[in-house]
């Protein structure tokens, strides 16, 4: 069922989400929480991610000529993961940049429009 419309469930309209921070104190809040949290839990991952890997890879390694296949495979494998994690944390410090922004642009943009609407009110010309 898609959902699209005013109801829930019509044509694209979902119910309001209760986790969803909207006042400028959530924004914050859920951006402090990127920060202090997210952000260092998913760099201490990626590191301990590299250092098991580092030495799955050296276990797997040449040591007379020949390795094990698997030892290019996690090699490989870690590059992708590792360009995933990049575009994880590039996503998060966009996230956080936007709830900590978010309300400055609304209140700036609705400033703009009412100065707009106040430049062309009938009322001036009574």
């Amino acid at each position: 069922m898609s959902d699209v419309g005013g109801v829930p469930g019509e044509l694209g309209v979902s119910a309001p989400r209760k986790d969803l921070a909207s006042s400028p104190g959530e924004k914050r809040a859920a951006a402090r929480a990127i920060e202090d949290h997210i952000e260092p839990g998913t760099r201490a991952a990626g590191r301990w991610v590299d250092d098991e890997n580092g030495a799955a890879v050296r276990e797997f390694a040449a040591r007379d000529g020949d390795g094990w296949v698997t030892s290019g495979a996690l090699k490989k494998a870690h590059g992708a993961w590792a360009d995933q994690v990049r575009n994880l944390m590039d996503r998060l410090g966009a996230e956080k940049g936007a709830l900590r922004s978010g309300s400055a642009v609304l209140t700036s943009t609705d400033l703009a429009a009412g100065s707009r609407l106040r430049e062309q009110s009938a009322l001036d010309t009574l």
